[in-house]
C-alpha cells in the first residue's frame, strides 16, 4: 500500500510545477536522495527508450552514500515502470482501437447477413 501512494506521490510530482527534486527537498527528503532519485529517474526513462533522458548515475557517490543509492535504484525503478507502461498504453491506443472497430464491423456486417438470409 505504501509504495501505491508513493508512485502516486511521484506522479503528482512529475505533473506539477516543481521540479521532482525540488518536491522531494519539501517533503522531507535529503538531498542526497533527491539528487540521486533525479538522476536514477532520467536514466530509467532513457533506458525504457525515451530519446530525451540522459543515463546519469554519480558512481562514487553510488557505491558510498546510502541515500544517494537508494534514491537512485528508486527513482529509475519508478520512472522505467511508468514510461514502459505509457509506451504500452500509446501501442494499444494506435493498434488495439483499429483491431476493435474493424472487429465490430465485422462483428455488424455477419449480424446483418444472418438477419438477412430469414
Amino acid at each position: 500500500m505504501q509504495r501505491c501512494g508513493w508512485l502516486l506521490g511521484v506522479i503528482m510530482v512529475l505533473a506539477g510545477c516543481q521540479t521532482t527534486h525540488e518536491q522531494l527537498i519539501n517533503q522531507g527528503y535529503p538531498p542526497a536522495y533527491a539528487d540521486g532519485f533525479q538522476d536514477g529517474c532520467s536514466s530509467g526513462r532513457q533506458a525504457a527508450g525515451v530519446m530525451a533522458g540522459d543515463f546519469r548515475k554519480d558512481v562514487p557517490r553510488y557505491l558510498h552514500n546510502r541515500q544517494y543509492e537508494t534514491g537512485w535504484d528508486d527513482g529509475f525503478r519508478q520512472c522505467h515502470a511508468m514510461q514502459e507502461n505509457q509506451d504500452l498504453q500509446d501501442y494499444r491506443a494506435r493498434h488495439w482501437d483499429e483491431r476493435d472497430e474493424q472487429w465490430q464491423e465485422e462483428k455488424d456486417r455477419d449480424a446483418a447477413r444472418a438477419y438477412r438470409r430469414k
